[in-house]
């Protein structure tokens, strides 16, 4: 090392060796930058760029030796062969351009090392090609060791350099790769320079044509310049490049900061940039950001997935639903992941809510029949696994509700209900459901009680709290509750056993004076062989005629026309009198009686509405039974042809209810009918499987409120607020919603005021035979 001091102190002048320093930074600074275009052109421009670039380098070198060579001074007289020194010149030009082919033709570190190691042996081949034109009178004599030395370390240094110039991002990593590559050209000159001394000998003569140093300094000028130019080029072209960049920065930004969602650019996990909306969303400022790890932000599921709902921390603390999209771009030849992030609480408020309307019922709050049924089926799998304890289903059944409805209305019963879901849920255990079947219907799923006299001791109390309450609500009626009670496993061990044993234990209660309870047995049979009886009579009703067909008017609310009636079936038994819907329908639904008698009830309804006025339509109900059956809309296409209804003016009515057994067979079926030209409604909307997603998939043309809603849209908000939402949602798809149960003027104004089109109730018209409606023209009255 010391020797290599001396040489460059003793042999060399120091103004000039600072020169060459100076030359070989510049030139090296010139061919960093130009490395990145040269990375990333393809093809003829790849080719370019390496040439540009490998003659920034070559000039670099030549000129850095020879200007050390101007400062070297030997105390001899010396000059320079001419051929050789151009042949130095082109070696360094084309050998360092096979390092920089080399070093980009891939992006591995084997391509970036060999490559740089070439470049090194350039920068060694130029030298010593250059020291072969340097004639002197004398002899040079190499010392072998510092001679290895100086090769080591130009290809170490070469290597290095390029791996730096190739693989560094960072503010500082060209001038590190530059300052690299000067040390491989200078630490190359100076020690090899160190290895040479000179042997004077008299013998030894300068060629006539040898060029004298001056000269070379006039070529070393002129390299200098070439090099200055390359720079300048070099700066253009990163000064261009620069600006782009930065426009397109600011485009990206702009645009990004224009989105609704938050967008979040990392690079290895850390944050390069946020637009605005996610800072919105996080809280924090960009200057808080610039730097962070992404995942500190987010709390991540245990499966990460590229797109996956998780939770955003935010800045005061508190955790934000959000769904994350990655997807991967490059900027700048870097690798980046892009995070857009959407906030989900909207959407997580919105199923909340939709999911507890699905799952509760609208006018008590309490769970409702799909709720029941999901915690039933959990309960007795759980307790298939615990044979020391025991399940309770109890069914309640109101007592006489239907009078209390009769005498005080509607909304008295709407109260008593209430009443009765927030008596009974007073004294259950937290672990107990209590849940509103529909109607007057309720049921209590006990888990883990300790046999039946802890059954026994609950309905005990829930026949107590229906006597305190009755104690205080004379007025408005007094009510009491039949209980039935089945026991998990002892009378059945799946939902539908178990129900049934408690219903038929819940007819034995009120067989036996009502206001009580009674547990399952296996002798109450009767019931079951009664509801086989109606099997049989419901089997030959049609054809003993004991079937009628009544009518319900359905009202624009603004005009008070009559545009369509509703037929209701009604069954008149020839011993028990009539017989409501309620009871006979769910029969004939299970024993598929159901088909025949509704195809007697779409035959006579469209043979009486043929009779009627041109613009009026007719309802049909049409069972889950009927609607999957294959032949369905084969038998609507024959009625109509065969009463002469017109298509347009018949209109199928079907529950949610009936979509679920087999949605793609409904689908398929509702499509024919929708071809035949006949209209479809949905009915009682707002309960059992009320999905927004069936109003996108069925071709639906009326939408029907249940009038469970419409009963209570004057007394209860939340009602109210079901009501008002389905009738914004049947404008936005552009589907008139009618308004069932409307029997209250109250009612009627709080739909005319929310613009509902139409309405069906007691108010507007009571069911009746089709003869009492005078107003409905039919083809004979017109002739007379």
């Amino acid at each position: 090392m010391l020797t290599v001091y001396n040489c460059i102190v003793e042999d060399h002048d120091v103004r000039l060796v600072l020169l060459a320093a100076t030359i070989c930074a510049i030139s090296a600074l010139t061919a960093v930058s130009l490395l990145d275009h040269v990375k990333r052109a393809t093809g003829r421009v790849h080719l370019a760029w390496t040439a540009l670039t490998a003659c920034s380098i070559g000039f670099g070198i030549w000129a850095t030796h020879f200007v050390a060579m101007l400062a070297f001074a030997p105390s001899l007289p010396a000059a320079y062969d001419l051929p050789v020194t151009l042949v130095s010149l082109a070696a360094a030009i084309a050998i360092t351009g096979l390092g920089v082919y080399l070093a980009t033709i891939g992006e591995t570190i084997d391509h970036h090392l060999v490559g740089g190691s070439v470049i090194g042996g350039g920068i060694a081949a130029m030298h010593f090609i250059g020291m072969a034109a340097f004639e002197v009178e004398g002899v040079l004599m190499w010392d072998q060791r510092y001679v290895a030395v100086s090769l080591v370390a130009a290809v170490i240094f070469g290597a290095c350099a390029i791996r730096a110039a190739l693989a560094m991002t960072g503010r500082w990593s060209k001038s590190i790769a530059a300052l690299v590559l000067t040390l491989a050209i200078c630490s190359l000159h100076f020690i090899a320079m160190a290895a040479v001394s000179i042997r004077p000998d008299a013998s030894v003569t300068i060629a006539p044509s040898a060029v004298p140093a001056a000269w070379l300094a006039i070529a070393v000028a002129v390299a200098a310049l070439i090099i200055l130019l390359l720079s300048a080029v070099a700066l253009w072209i990163d000064l261009r490049d620069l600006r782009r960049s930065d426009a397109e920065r600011k485009h990206l930004l702009e645009l990004a900061n224009a989105a609704i969602e938050g967008l979040v650019v990392c690079r290895a996990g850390t944050i390069a940039t946020a637009n605005a909306s996610f800072l919105s969303l996080s809280g924090l400022a960009l200057p808080n950001l610039i730097g962070a790890d992404f995942d500190r932000l987010i709390v991540r599921q245990a499966t990460k997935t590229s797109d996956e709902e998780t939770l955003l921390l935010r800045a005061d603390g508190t955790r934000m639903p959000v769904e994350i999209l990655a997807r991967t771009m490059s900027y700048n030849d870097v690798p980046h992941t892009v995070y857009a992030v959407r906030d989900l609480r909207e959407r997580k408020k919105a199923e909340a809510d939709i999911r507890h309307l699905a799952l509760h019922d609208a006018l008590t709050g309490l769970p409702n029949r799909r709720a029941f049924n999901e915690r039933l089926e959990q309960e007795i799998a759980a307790h298939g696994t615990d044979q020391g304890r025991q399940l309770a289903l109890l069914c309640l059944d109101l007592d006489r509700f239907k009078e209390i409805n009769d005498l005080f209305g509607h909304a008295a019963g709407d109260a008593m209900l209430r009443r009765v879901a927030q008596s009974v849920a007073g004294v259950l255990g937290s672990n107990q459901m209590f849940a509103r079947m529909g109607g007057d219907e309720f049921a209590i799923i006990a888990p883990h009680v300790d046999g039946w006299h802890e059954a026994r001791r609950l309905a005990e109390a829930v026949i107590e709290a229906f006597r305190i309450e009755n104690r205080d609500a004379a007025r408005d009626g007094v009510i009491s509750t039949s209980i039935g009670i089945a026991m998990c496993p002892l009378d059945g061990t799946d939902a539908e056993t178990l129900v049934g044993q408690a219903d038929t234990a819940l007819y034995r209660a009120k067989a036996d004076g009502r206001d009580t309870f009674r547990f399952y047995e296996a002798q109450m049979g009767q019931e079951v062989r009664m509801r086989r009886l109606m099997e049989h009579e419901l089997r030959h009703a049609v054809s003993r005629k004991e079937f009628s067909l009544v009518y319900q008017p359905q009202k624009k609310l603004d005009t008070g026309e009559t545009i369509g009636f509703e037929a209701l079936l009604r069954w008149h038994h020839p011993e028990r009198g009539s017989i409501s819907p309620a009871v006979f329908v769910p029969v004939a639904e299970e024993s598929g009686t159901i088909v025949p008698i509704g195809e007697w009830v779409l035959e006579t309804a469209c043979k009486d509405a043929a009779g009627w006025d041109n613009d009026v339509t007719v309802a049909v109900n049409v069972s889950a039974v009927q609607l999957h059956s294959p032949e369905f809309a084969q038998k609507v296409h024959e009625v109509l042809l065969k009463t002469g209804l017109a298509p347009r003016r018949l209109e199928i009515e079907i529950t949610e209810t009936a979509l679920v057994r087999d949605m793609n067979r409904a689908l398929a079926t509702l499509r024919q009918l929708k071809a035949l030209g006949v209209m479809v409604a949905m009915d009682d909307f707002g309960t059992g499987y009320s999905s927004l997603s069936n109003l996108r998939a069925f071709p639906f043309d009326k939408i029907k409120i249940d009038g469970s809603f419409v009963r209570s849209v004057d007394t209860n908000e939340q009602a109210a607020t079901i009501v008002k939402a389905v009738l914004g949602i049947g404008r936005g798809l552009g589907l008139p919603v009618l308004a069932e149960g409307v029997e209250t003027a109250e009612e009627l104004k709080f739909l005319a005021d929310e613009f509902c089109q139409i309405g069906q109730g007691y108010l507007l018209g009571r069911p009746a035979p089709i003869s009492t409606f005078r107003d409905i023209e039919t083809p004979a009255s017109s002739a007379a």
